[in-house]
């Protein structure tokens, strides 16, 4: 294992250049899959599949099932990519009646996405390129490529090993969140001198080497800070949130604290940060702290910080802010027939969601096909209004935001945009608790139908 954690205080140390450069040979799959029967009836009749392989063919991550098994399945797939480029051209993608099947290649590495979902080839690279860089965070640009010149046919799972739950959780989560398709970040909704209050504690704690705080709830974004010294162009993107806030999902922890390597793909792909991760309400474990510092050996001055906020959040109370957010669902918002919607404006990052898991995610398939035809290249469209069986589903894109929204069946788009009027009407004088204004990075809003369903939750691109 190429990570570990002290028993301690539950710091990690990751050195990649000592475990992958000397032992050779195939590595054995520990995946909890292993004993899943590949291709099976139920293997296919997953909605999308992901391989990850390497220039040499040998497998390197599955979605489902032991990649071992899938190694002449990934043969083959490694076959087309060849052919293809003996012609001198790169494959992109194939069509079926039922599936589409997506590639990606970065540098000895190629991705494929086999789905049958509705979603478009362009939304497909996407998450796959979301995978590329959750490997990159893990291992850097610069080791991933200095490894295959050196050895080809190196098998990659040596350094990733014990990892697949990261890949898997990355993928699961973007089944369902709709902030990787908005390329946006998830805000708790918190009064702006709240957020504020919390943002001057974090920024009063900052030390030299450390260059980013966060603070996060339930998976929200409730604060930012970022050290002076960083150029406004070098600010982090949501993909790079995205991936943080995986790993730490990720991480068996809860009590303790963990200082752990991490690339953020987007900000500079061949270097990394230092994370130190902590809860600060065990044992909820709801309230997490993570600094991000450019010295390997600041864990102790870094750990001092997290201390220090401590006690700045105990003398003012402040988790007890966090834990008492107000979440919106839909039936606060006295729009007419509206049953959920999600909101980017153009300036920040925010989202919202009012619907049950389930029907957020049977929704997600609509949004995804309304999305991709907002934003083709070839024929962009401003106003989509879809009249469907379950519901009226209207997309609307201007130059200061981007709105996704689901309606009762009977709803005409005249009414429709009216309600949205007013809709917008409330966003704007809420929105001092739903964004974070001070970055500038996207965020989007998703809503809720109704008080006995499922909550709400802002998003920040």
């Amino acid at each position: 294992d190429n990570m570990h954690r002290s028993d301690n205080r539950g710091s990690w140390e990751f050195q990649p250049e000592d475990t992958l450069t000397e032992e050779t040979g195939n590595f054995p799959s520990t995946l909890a899959q292993a004993n899943f029967k590949i291709m099976s009836e139920s293997w296919r009749q997953h909605r999308k599949h992901v391989f990850v392989l390497s220039e040499a063919g040998k497998p390197i991550y599955s979605r489902y099932g032991n990649e071992e098994a899938l190694s002449s399945t990934m043969g083959v797939m490694m076959a087309l990519v060849s052919f293809v480029q003996a012609g001198g051209n790169m494959i992109q993608s194939i069509f079926s009646d039922e599936h589409t099947v997506v590639f990606l290649q970065k540098g000895p590495l190629v991705f494929v996405s086999v789905s049958a979902t509705r979603q478009s080839e362009q939304q497909l690279r996407r998450e796959l390129l979301h995978v590329y860089h959750q490997i990159v965070s893990m291992l850097t640009q610069a080791s991933i490529n200095r490894i295959f010149e050196r050895r080809k046919n190196f098998d990659l799972r040596r350094l990733l090993f014990g990892s697949e739950k990261v890949l898997d959780g990355l993928l699961d989560v973007m089944d369902s969140d709709p902030s990787f398709m908005l390329s946006a970040v998830q805000c708790l909704p918190l009064p702006s001198s709240s957020r504020d209050a919390l943002s001057h504690i974090l920024q009063k704690a900052i030390t030299p080497d450390l260059v980013f705080s966060f603070l996060i709830a339930n998976n929200r974004l409730v604060s930012v800070v970022q050290e002076k010294t960083v150029l406004e162009d070098a600010r982090l993107k949501p993909s790079d949130l995205h991936l943080l806030f995986n790993l730490i999902r990720a991480s068996a922890f809860q009590a303790g604290e963990i200082w752990m390597p991490i690339c953020l793909p987007l900000f500079n792909h061949d270097c990394y940060f230092y994370a130190y991760v902590a809860y600060l309400d065990p044992p909820e474990c709801t309230v997490c702290l993570v600094l991000l510092s450019t010295d390997k050996e600041a864990f102790y001055a870094v750990a001092e910080c997290k201390r220090k906020i401590e006690e700045a959040f105990a003398s003012q109370n402040a988790l007890q802010w966090v834990a008492n957010t107000q979440l919106y669902y839909v039936d606060d918002i006295s729009v007419a027939n509206l049953r959920h919607f999600l909101y980017k404006p153009s300036k920040v990052l925010d989202h919202h969601r009012q619907l049950s898991q389930e029907e957020r995610i049977r929704l997600l398939d609509p949004y995804r096909n309304m999305h991709n035809r907002i934003h083709s290249t070839s024929r962009p469209l401003k106003l989509i209004y879809h009249s469907a069986g379950k519901e009226t589903l209207l997309a609307w894109v201007t130059s200061k935001f981007e709105m996704f929204a689901c309606f009762t069946p009977l709803v005409t788009k005249k009414s429709a945009i009216s309600e949205l009027t007013k809709l917008l009407r409330w966003i704007k004088k809420e929105e001092d608790r739903l964004f974070i204004f001070i970055y500038a990075f996207p965020l989007t809003f998703q809503s809720q139908p109704c008080k006995r369903q499922s909550v709400t939750q802002n998003v920040k691109k």
